[in-house]
């Protein structure tokens, strides 16, 4: 690993991850953009996306944060017979379910404060936590995946992976939301 804390060094190395990353937001843009008639139809979905993908990231983020922390420790093992590697995907995927009612309930909540109920609260909490559920599956993967990766470019996790886990989850995390209410709506 690399222990150059340089501005020149940080930016070199997070510079052609900045600009994928980049892309990868446009993309989640133009899939939100596609589904812009279900929003306004919708309302509820529309209170349920920013929180979603805020969500899925954070539990990503969470995820990371603890992995990068084994890693500096020395006692991170990416043997998938690791009981701190399954404990943390279990914590994260465990909180998930804890988690994705409550944004389900309280966007349904807040649209109908607003007098804009369209859907069933029993409906959002199915999206939500489908939704939820496959996120943190994700979200564990992404995670996983890219401290791996990080690892053996002799990248530093605590400067790759939260941005990277974050943004793709803002990705799948649309992506991931239309296509449970296209199975549920």
């Amino acid at each position: 690993m690399t222990t150059d804390w340089t501005v020149r060094a940080i930016s070199r190395a997070m510079l052609p991850v900045l600009l994928a990353l980049t892309l990868v937001e446009v993309g989640s843009g133009l899939v939100l953009g596609r589904f812009e008639a279900q929003l306004l139809r919708y309302p509820t979905l529309l209170a349920l996306v920013p929180v979603t993908i805020g969500t899925a990231g954070n539990l990503g983020s969470i995820l990371a944060a603890r992995l990068s922390t084994a890693f500096h420790l020395g006692t991170l093992s990416f043997d998938p017979a690791d009981e701190q590697l399954a404990g943390n995907a279990v914590a994260t995927l465990a909180l998930a379910l804890s988690i994705f009612p409550l944004v389900g309930i309280g966007s349904w909540g807040l649209t109908a404060l607003a007098g804009s109920v369209q859907l069933s609260p029993g409906t959002v909490l199915a999206i939500s936590l489908s939704s939820g559920i496959a996120l943190a599956v994700l979200a564990v993967a992404v995670t996983l995946t890219v401290t791996y990766v990080a690892y053996r470019l002799g990248l530093d996790p605590d400067d790759v992976v939260i941005p990277v886990v974050t943004n793709t989850c803002d990705v799948l995390g649309v992506v991931v939301l239309f296509a449970t209410v296209q199975l549920l709506l």
